[in-house]
């Protein structure tokens, strides 16, 4: 398996094999985030076809509870693997990852948000990969239903917060 940042010409992959599930293409909000440098949004290859999905976001988690706790943090956002191939490791390595490029930037840090209401598999993996508990919050963000109408949403979360090895010196 490898993994990419997005290319232009990846974003109808993705909208085929992981549907936005709405009228605007998420994907494609996030592959516009990378070209202005405020994330990378990775892709996971096993073959031909897109496996997984993450964004890291370099400005961090959008929360000011987050912020006020681990300001400058990188936050791993949208993880999201192809339901049929769950538990195969493709999300552990788009996280590792994800990790590995935070490091070169020369973080210390890297947060991601689990759901407070109950995301079991994501929180054991999250946990198996060295993550803790920070900070409770209300992650605000909205979506946009198939008939391009926008809805807020608050979910309660949980900011989980890794240490990162120090960037390797040449």
């Amino acid at each position: 398996m490898h993994i990419t940042a997005c290319r232009q010409e990846d974003l109808d992959a993705l909208e085929e094999r992981l549907p936005s599930s709405s009228a605007v293409s998420y994907h494609a909000q996030r592959f516009a985030r990378q070209v202005t440098g405020t994330s990378t949004f990775l892709v996971a290859w096993p073959d031909d076809l897109p496996a997984g999905i993450c964004e890291v976001r370099w400005d961090g988690c959008a929360a000011s509870e987050v912020r006020a706790v681990v300001a400058g943090c990188p936050e791993i956002n949208g993880l999201h693997v192809v339901d049929a191939l769950h538990s195969r490791g493709i999300g552990s390595a788009l996280i590792l990852h994800a990790e590995r490029l935070a490091s070169e930037r020369g973080a210390h840090l890297i947060g991601l948000g689990v759901d407070d209401r109950g995301n079991p598999r994501a929180a054991a993996l999250y946990a198996r990969l060295g993550y803790r508990p920070t900070v409770r919050y209300l992650d605000r963000y909205f979506y946009t239903d198939d008939t391009g109408v926008e809805h807020p949403v608050e979910d309660p979360a949980i900011f989980l917060v890794k240490q990162l090895a120090p960037k390797p010196q040449p």
